[in-house]
């Protein structure tokens, strides 16, 4: 990176980065502005929006956009018509960029030529960067650099952002570029191309490539072999289960000794609270509310972030690409578009970016059916509410010799979600909109190793996403769920434990005849309501429930609950929490993805129906089980 080596100038260009996707853009864009960046959604829209500060080195402090990925300024999905309209200086609320970044894979130039085409039309000062340059190199790809800056009219420069090599000359080049910035630019003209246009552009863009870009003279045929197994749709196949088998069993077997240091040391701290204060609300405020809520939840963030690690390096080797190829083939006979897979696999972190990444799909109704089912997978607030329930039931013993039953459990409630979410595809697309899919086309990005610094960054990311979400909504339900299992205090003299007299134990007994056929008790009820506003929520709920009603003393939450539930009751949690209608957050999501609040209303009503629904079911299935 530049330091500043003089009086920073006046202008501050608004650099944004464009480029087809899988091109590395986002790489360049954490190399360039490192801490100094941050995430909201641009105006009026839920796009995720990532800006940050690059220094160049004649000490501009260029304010850098990470728009998303596309391939022409003819956008046929949502996220395209983002990038489009900032572009052009169109997107209300967002300033028109000075600078266009173009970022292009080194290794695959073909797609991106005509993208060049279409914004050098524009007459924007810009500047196009080929990112993975070094695997162009190893691949024997040979660039004749200057003759294709020359056919493009513009200045390329090249990187390895992964590797931090070339931000200086990228930040050299926005240099550059800002002394030709005008003092009143505007939105410039652009007009959809007709067909004739469309082929001729492809025609330039093949002659360019041919003339300036030549294969290696001994191909890299470790992508093909690589391919050629991970591609192999037994083989292939195959291999996605392991991966996902494996996963599923480090998200238990890995985190087990950090979830045991985690929750002892909340265990600890209750206990000092506890010999510290006096008997009385502060003491049950902070021990039975704040600390046995909060700290039943934060004691799963292990699991979480092993779950994250596992998709970020995925990400990063150029795999999950691979794993939508594979899986077109299932998710089309369901109905649902082989793009989809993307937006199904975000859902396993958080539903919200499931949804929103929905975009790429193209057309209306495929992009609709993913948004309705893209819930259904098992997102990571399930985590808790699934290992606290198997933790307290399901013995902790290997399997076939190797395999942990606890893990095992756990990847069947995955793959119940997933299957789930095919057939509910299956049924919405011949309910509601019949015919065949779109065909899958998508580009398979290189393999490369995945840098630690990104993945690094990942995984602190959603660390701070999880904490934050622990220390405002999990915490303020936890308030709330004190105050309403403390007050009001029982009669002198009532039999029982406080809490079945307080506003807590009332709703929880009003509410359990309608839960009483799935087998859910007064407690569970209770934890169902707040659930709404966080997955995770129960959990803490049941934390704060069960220290207020003195079940859980000096033990574990597992051992109180493995103490009060029949296993048909914890069975039927279980297949609940598979189903279970979405947080509000969520729905407000769907409510922007379609414009309407008919959708929103659809999936909240499905999947309340399919959640009492299979929980009965599993109830009086587990309930006849002998033993």
């Amino acid at each position: 990176m530049a330091s500043l080596v003089q009086e920073p100038c006046c202008t501050a260009p608004r650099v944004a980065l464009v480029g087809n996707p899988n091109c590395g853009k986002t790489a360049l864009f954490n190399a360039l502005t490192g801490a100094r960046q941050k995430v909201a959604n641009f105006p009026g829209v839920t796009v995720e929006r990532k800006a940050g500060l690059a220094l160049t080195p004649a000490g501009r402090r260029a304010q850098i956009v990470d728009l998303p990925g596309t391939y022409s300024l003819r956008a046929r999905s949502p996220d395209e018509a983002v990038t489009r309209d900032v572009v052009l200086g169109r997107l209300a609320g967002e300033a028109q960029p000075d600078i266009l970044v173009c970022v292009a894979d080194a290794t695959n130039l073909r797609l991106v030529l005509r993208l060049v085409m279409e914004l050098r039309q524009l007459g924007q000062p810009m500047v196009l960067v080929l990112n993975m340059f070094d695997i162009a190199e190893r691949q024997g790809i040979r660039i004749d650099r200057e003759g294709l800056s020359q056919a493009l009219g513009v200045p390329i420069v090249t990187a390895v952002a992964v590797r931090r090599r070339g931000l200086e000359a990228v930040l050299q080049e926005v240099d550059a570029l800002a002394e030709r910035i005008g003092p009143d630019a505007a939105a410039h003209d652009w007009r959809e191309p007709t067909a004739q246009e469309i082929r001729a552009a492809h025609r330039e863009a093949e002659r360019i490539l041919k003339l300036t870009v030549k294969p290696p003279l001994r191909p890299d045929t470790w992508t093909g072999r690589l391919d050629g197994v991970l591609l192999h749709p037994v083989a292939g196949t195959l291999i996605l289960l392991a991966i996902l088998f494996l996963m599923f069993q480090a998200v238990f077997s890995w985190a087990t000794p950090l979830m045991d240091l985690i929750d002892a040391g909340f265990r600890l701290l209750g206990r000092g609270f506890a010999e510290l204060l006096p008997p009385g609300l502060l003491q049950s405020f902070l021990v039975d509310g704040v600390i046995a809520g909060v700290g039943s939840v934060l004691v799963f963030l292990p699991q979480i972030l092993i779950l994250f690690f596992f998709i970020i390096l995925l990400e990063d080797f150029g795999y999950m690409a691979r794993a939508a190829f594979l899986m077109d083939r299932l998710m089309g006979a369901a109905g649902l578009h082989g793009r989809a897979f993307i937006p199904l696999l975000s859902s396993f972190a958080c539903a919200i970016p499931g949804i929103m990444s929905a975009r790429v799909i193209d057309n209306r109704r495929d992009r609709f059916t993913t948004i309705l089912v893209a819930p259904l997978t098992t997102c990571s607030a399930r985590i808790p509410v699934y290992t606290l329930i198997i933790s307290a039931f399901i013995p902790e013993r290997l399997v076939w010799g190797f395999a942990n039953l606890q893990g095992l459990v756990m990847f069947g409630l995955y793959a119940a979600g997933i299957l789930s979410a095919l057939a509910v595809a299956f049924v919405i697309r011949r309910l509601l909109w019949r015919g065949a899919a779109e065909p899958f086309l998508i580009e398979l990005p290189a393999y490369k190793l995945p840098d630690p610094a990104n993945v690094a960054r990942g995984l602190t990311l959603r660390a701070r996403i999880f904490l934050r979400r622990a220390g405002t909504i999990i915490f303020s339900m936890m308030v709330l769920i004190w105050f309403l299992s403390s007050f009001p205090a029982p009669p002198p003299g009532a039999p029982g434990p406080a809490i079945d007299y307080s506003l807590a134990g009332l709703l929880g007994h009003a509410i359990h005849p309608l839960l009483a056929p799935i087998g859910f008790s007064w407690q569970m009820a209770v934890a169902l309501i707040p659930g709404m506003a966080a997955r995770e929520v129960a959990v803490g709920v049941l934390g704060t429930v069960y220290s207020l009603g003195g079940e859980v003393g000096g033990g574990t939450l597992a051992h109180a609950l493995a103490g009060q539930w029949s296993l048909a009751s914890a069975l039927a949690f279980l297949a609940w929490y598979v189903f279970a209608p979405q947080c509000a957050s969520t729905l407000a999501v769907v409510r922007r993805e379609t414009n309407s609040l008919l959708w929103p209303t659809i999936l909240f009503a499905y999947m309340l129906a399919l959640a009492y629904g299979a929980a009965f079911l599993v109830f009086r299935l587990a309930s006849l089980w002998p033993g």
